[in-house]
């Protein structure tokens, strides 16, 4: 029997780790809120197909990211134009939120995933179009067509977590979101497995244009996948809606102003540490996964097992942090995300300090695998979890907006600092010339340890409705009524 091939190699620790997980779900204690079977099931029609669509807009988005080594050396894009190109990209991605949260509010979360799966499609379209012109021989203008085309990309791509969000909500109640952060979690690494792994083999054998053009044709089909299994909510699938226990709880079903939302969602202290954690988590997240591998090209590290196997790393770290985080969040700390979090921040913060000592070491490379395993987990609580607790089912859109561009603003900041600090040329090639990298990402991770601390006990408040008025003529028979 011959060698199994290298992309079956990689993939079957994923697989028998999927396995594993599916064994420890099944007999982990059941929260019990009185689902029918039937109703179980369609929910899983549900959200496997949506999220597996999410992690296939992944596909489309970090295929780029996991390119650019290979595009520096072709001579084709330098790594500073990579990140300036990136850096546009994750300010577009942030600041769509402001108006794509309130858009998924609107129009429900199918709805606008179909609009992130179909626009990513065509950026990428436009992408492979633009770096096959340059590796037919006019590289000139690939970094201005990018910088447009990867804008667009993102602003599509920010549909897809708010629209994940927003139409599981309805579908899972605040003790069940734990678990379901921890998927949140599993879709990201099964996404960033595609992008990093997947792209890298097809533009090295096919060409780099063939790393679009694929994303492009998998985005199209799962758009089709989407509007044929996904629903909005049980009530659009033929079952019963029930109360979900979220901020939304108690307020019936009238539609909020935007203004309103905004007013209430910034007069709650845990909003603002929130994204004030988020920020650090976009910074850190991206500093990890996009500069990781500009360093490894750098330094002529490129052969190393973590560089050439990063997909598959990020993919079985993202796992174990999102299911390690979705687990301990319900069944240990009662559905609270700040315990978590900042469990998770304590590593990111040993994983910095590790890093800034290890530069030129393979234990770099193991360090940075760490990181991303704890940051995808923060992720996963916060943006995938606390988000849908504190802004309620009716609100998702907009309060995953919120967090989720602040991400982005972070994305965005160690972009644009690495390109204008990391070493260039021959700089590049010495280790020691690297220390601003793990140098920025360290203190980041401090500031998210303090602020993770502070939200401990925080939990999102159901608000009740005011009681309706009765009839004139049907007031209780109360004490209290007798006496007036």
């Amino acid at each position: 029997m011959g060698a199994l091939p290298p992309w079956l190699l990689k993939l079957a620790p994923i697989l028998f780790l999927l396995a594993a997980i599916a064994v420890v779900v099944s007999r982990l204690p059941k929260v019990d809120l009185g689902h029918s079977e039937a109703f179980k099931r369609r929910r899983l029609m549900n959200w496997v197909p949506l999220g597996l669509t999410y992690a296939f807009l992944y596909f489309g988005r970090y295929n780029l990211s996991a390119l650019a080594g290979e595009l520096d050396v072709a001579g084709l894009l330098p790594k500073a134009d990579f990140n300036a190109i990136d850096g546009y990209g994750a300010w577009v991605y942030g600041i769509a939120f402001l108006l794509n949260g309130p858009l998924t509010d609107r129009f429900g979360g199918r709805a606008t995933m179909l609009v992130a799966t179909v626009g990513s499609a065509l950026s990428n379209v436009g992408m492979a179009l633009a770096v096959q012109n340059a590796t037919g021989g006019d590289p000139s203008g690939l970094k201005q067509s990018l910088v447009l085309l990867n804008a667009a990309n993102m602003y599509f791509q920010s549909f897809g977590a708010v629209s994940i969000v927003k139409v599981n909500a309805p579908w899972f109640h605040v003790r069940e979101r734990g678990v379901l952060g921890g998927l949140f979690g599993v879709l990201i690494s099964l996404g960033l497995y595609f992008s990093y792994d997947w792209s890298l083999a097809i533009g090295r054998t096919f060409g780099f244009s063939l790393a679009f053009w694929i994303p492009a044709a998998v985005l199209a089909l799962f758009a089709g996948v989407t509007a044929a299994f996904v629903r909005d909510s049980p009530s659009t699938a033929g079952f019963a809606e029930f109360d979900t226990g979220d901020a939304s709880s108690g307020t019936g079903d009238a539609p909020e102003g935007l203004v309103s939302v905004l007013k209430r969602m910034f007069s709650q202290r845990v909003i603002w540490i929130v994204v004030a954690v988020e920020f650090c988590s976009g910074f850190l997240r991206q500093a990890v996964m996009k500069q990781y591998r500009l360093y490894a090209k750098g330094i002529g590290d490129a052969d190393s097992f973590v560089y050439e196997n990063w997909g598959m790393l990020l993919c079985v770290a993202g796992i174990l942090g999102g299911v390690f985080a979705g687990f301990i969040s319900d069944h240990v700390f009662g559905s609270r995300r700040g315990p978590v979090s900042s469990v998770l921040y304590a590593g990111l913060a040993a994983g910095a300090g590790v890093a800034m000592f290890t530069l030129g070491s393979p234990v770099l490379g193991w360090a940075v695998v760490f990181m991303s395993l704890c940051v995808i987990g923060v992720h996963g609580m916060l943006s995938g979890t606390a988000s849908m607790d504190f802004g309620g089912k009716k609100n998702a859109g907009v309060v995953t907006g919120i967090i989720d561009g602040f991400v982005y603003l972070g994305t965005g900041a160690q972009a644009f600092l690495y390109g204008a600090k990391l070493p260039k040329g021959e700089l590049a090639k010495d280790p020691a010339n690297w220390k601003i990298w793990p140098g920025a990402m360290l203190p980041v991770a401090l500031v998210g340890l303090g602020l993770c601390a502070t939200i401990w006990n925080a939990r999102p408040a159901a608000r009740q409705a005011p009681p309706a008025p009765l009839p004139r003529g049907e007031e209780k028979d109360t004490p209290a009524a007798r006496s007036g």
